[in-house]
């Protein structure tokens, strides 16, 4: 009787701790496409996703693949896109009282200007600081 009550004890407080560590992690998607212009921008994201590491779960979607056409059609996308990041299932994040949309080069990246978008990677820590939270 005592080992069952045990064993249900540490079941619950696994559970329980479970519970808690999915409720505390947010979510970034990003889907790009892997070729040269980009990649210096996949990189700085890597590594202030990286800052939150056990707070953070990241997907990335190759446009190029199976996966990333899947995940674009999940959203309803089509088209040419180079960039766009949801964060907590969401592209658009409120950034010191300013609506931020992560989509298209980050502001002043090396990419063609029709595809700028109006953010920055401070923009983008900002966010993942606000999600983890």
């Amino acid at each position: 009787m005592k080992k069952s009550l045990c064993l249900v004890t540490v079941l619950f407080i696994f559970i329980f701790a479970i519970t808690v560590q999915a409720a505390e992690t947010a979510k970034m998607e990003v889907l790009f496409m892997n070729h040269g212009p980009l990649r210096a921008t996949i990189d700085s994201i890597r590594t202030i996703a990286a800052k939150y590491e056990g707070k953070l779960k990241v997907e990335w979607y190759d446009v190029y693949s199976d996966e990333g056409a899947q995940f674009m059609k999940s959203k309803r996308l089509d088209g040419h896109i180079p960039l766009m990041i949801w964060i907590n299932g969401n592209t658009t994040q409120k950034i010191d009282g300013k609506d931020t949309r992560f989509e298209g080069f980050p502001s002043g990246a090396a990419g063609p200007a029709t595809f700028q978008g109006s953010w920055d990677m401070e923009l983008l820590d900002k966010a993942l600081l606000q999600a983890t939270k």
